[in-house]
């Protein structure tokens, strides 16, 4: 049964520079955060290259949009995309927005509904402009839900020293990171609460996930680095547990 307390999510695409393969992956990761209300796509659908939508529109529910391109070279989407997130925002429908595009036209768009009260949820390629991404209260990378889409499969001894070397590589930037967001919200004692850790990060980096770093939870990834010290304590229910986080 649907919760009536969970956010509604006007959920818009911008067909042109997103994968329709990926839809399945996108639209699960967005049922973390809210239910969708609002599910729109947008394209210039006389064209081919997005030609493979059409098969997943159905059964998704998604409402396509026409938008004819009436310049050469220019995404005619992101006006028709534009529109429709002002009427939604208006309609007071809505408590938040995901805006799924890799394209920074998109980053005053993400600033005003912001502005505006809304939570915004950006998703889109890694290339995605930092404009864009900074602009959302969360931003993720598809390429994350990519990986989702090939399903489980055995690792090999050579993925796993990739793995280590780009930990290894953004060891100095993640630890600093995750330090001196510690340093913001520690107690007396020097200990921060997991959750608000988390809150915190993603407040200073909205891209930040622990899945780009190959790890599917924060904890994890906090104890591959080896920099802090981690205290679960008892929080009175059954197999629930307290995470603090500590610098060494």
């Amino acid at each position: 049964m649907e919760n009536t307390n969970d956010p509604r999510l006007a959920v818009l695409i911008d067909a042109d520079n997103i994968p329709y393969r990926l839809i399945n992956g996108i639209l699960e990761e967005i049922a973390k955060y809210g239910v969708p209300t609002f599910k729109r796509i947008y394209a210039d659908w006389t064209k081919p290259h997005v030609s493979g939508w059409k098969s997943v529109l159905l059964d998704h529910a998604i409402t396509p949009v026409q938008q004819y391109s009436y310049t050469t070279g220019k995404n005619s989407s992101d006006s028709a995309l534009i529109i429709d997130a002002m009427d939604i925002l208006y309609t007071g429908r809505v408590d938040g927005f995901c805006l799924v595009s890799s394209d920074s036209d998109f980053t005053r768009l993400a600033t005003r509904l912001r502005e505006a009260g809304m939570k915004v949820y950006g998703m889109g390629e890694q290339k995605t402009p930092s404009a864009f991404r900074a602009a959302c209260d969360k931003f993720i990378y598809i390429e994350i839900l990519d990986q989702a889409e090939e399903g489980p499969k055995q690792i090999k001894l050579t993925e796993l020293r990739k793995k280590e070397k780009v930990i290894s590589k953004a060891d100095k930037t993640l630890v600093n990171l995750i330090t001196t967001s510690i340093n913001d919200i520690t107690d007396e004692n020097g200990w921060a609460f997991l959750g608000e850790l988390g809150s915190m990060l993603l407040k200073k980096r909205p891209d930040f996930d622990p899945r780009n770093y190959g790890y599917a939870k924060l904890l994890p990834l906090i104890k591959s680095l080896n920099k802090f010290e981690i205290d679960e304590r008892e929080s009175g229910r059954k197999n629930v547990k307290l995470v603090y986080i500590r610098v060494k």
